[in-house]
């Protein structure tokens, strides 16, 4: 059964003006005037630098100080979403998609036009719809809500972050296409998933919460947030060429009974790479590890 929300007024909306390469900014006022039409009041409280969402929230929810609204893409979500689970507290909270590629906003079947993402989410707080609960997962002492990459996934997501073009979820598939010309890189790794054993070279190794990654890839159609296990997807080496042929695939989510392609439903994962590799924990770039260890957290978030 889930809680009942208990809407308090003003509600904490945080916002990272820098989302969406600034849309969220831009789009602030309103936001929080489309709340008041609805009679919602909040208030604003926009981030001022890289962890600062994060700190403002644990603020918040670790006061027990009842439901937060988000506004931003998933790097706003993840900072959320540590600071939440750093409270301990359990608060809800809402989301209102302003990011780049929104992955978690999709995951939870948000609509990802915002207007109606804050009027959707005004008709269930004012209307005490129950909260829902999703699973988190933590890696490396850092909790996540939609997934981590290591390999060649977060390589690309690093090189999309550099980028401030306007084109939303193509900026992605630029990096994809640069990424390439680079090289793929294929570390050699051991990894422990429950039972199983893999040790060898890897193009990639993708743990979902939700399906979704960079806007556009479908890269777990089968994960579900809600379903208390992760789903690990994981390639062999390939070439440049066949990286090429898969991305379509990838796209529309058919990749997954590709020769390369392996995939397994997880709790709890290792890997050990020889060398430090690129990863991303729900997009946010991590410094190059060789170590990684992951774990699943039942029903530990609630969503407005």
């Amino acid at each position: 059964m889930g809680t009942q929300i208990m809407t308090i007024a003003p509600i904490p909306l945080f916002l990272n003006p820098v989302a969406g390469r600034g849309r969220a900014g831009r789009l602030a006022p309103a936001v929080r005037d489309v709340f008041a039409a609805g009679g919602i009041a909040v208030t604003l409280i926009e981030s001022s630098a890289a962890g600062d969402l994060e700190q403002r929230v644990y603020e918040h929810a670790s006061k027990g100080l009842g439901p937060l609204i988000v506004a931003g893409g998933d790097g706003s979500v993840h900072e959320a979403v540590n600071g939440i689970l750093r409270a301990g507290t359990d608060a809800p909270f809402g989301l209102i998609p302003i990011g780049t590629g929104n992955d978690f906003a999709k995951a939870c079947a948000i609509p990802l036009e915002w207007k109606m993402a804050v009027n959707l989410l005004v008709d269930r707080m004012l209307g005490s719809v129950p909260v829902r609960r999703i699973d988190a997962g933590q890696v490396n002492g850092r909790f996540f809500a939609n997934g981590v990459g290591i390999g060649f996934d977060a390589k690309i997501n690093r090189i999309a972050r550099k980028y401030s073009w306007p084109i939303g979820d193509l900026v992605y598939l630029v990096a994809v296409l640069e990424g390439l010309w680079d090289g793929v890189i294929t570390p050699t790794v051991r990894m422990r998933y429950g039972k199983e054993r893999y040790e060898g070279r890897v193009t990639l190794a993708n743990i979902s919460n939700g399906p979704w990654v960079g806007g556009m890839f479908h890269i777990a159609p089968m994960a579900d947030n809600g379903d208390g296990v992760l789903d690990l997807v994981f390639a062999k080496p390939v070439s440049r060429t066949r990286v090429l042929a898969l991305l379509p695939k990838l796209i529309r989510g058919t990749h997954i009974n590709e020769a390369e392609i392996n995939c397994a439903t997880i709790t709890d994962f290792e890997l050990f790479a020889d060398e430090p590799v690129p990863s991303h924990v729900d997009g946010e770039t991590q410094p190059l590890q060789t170590e990684f260890r992951l774990s699943i957290l039942p029903d530990a978030l609630g969503i407005l």
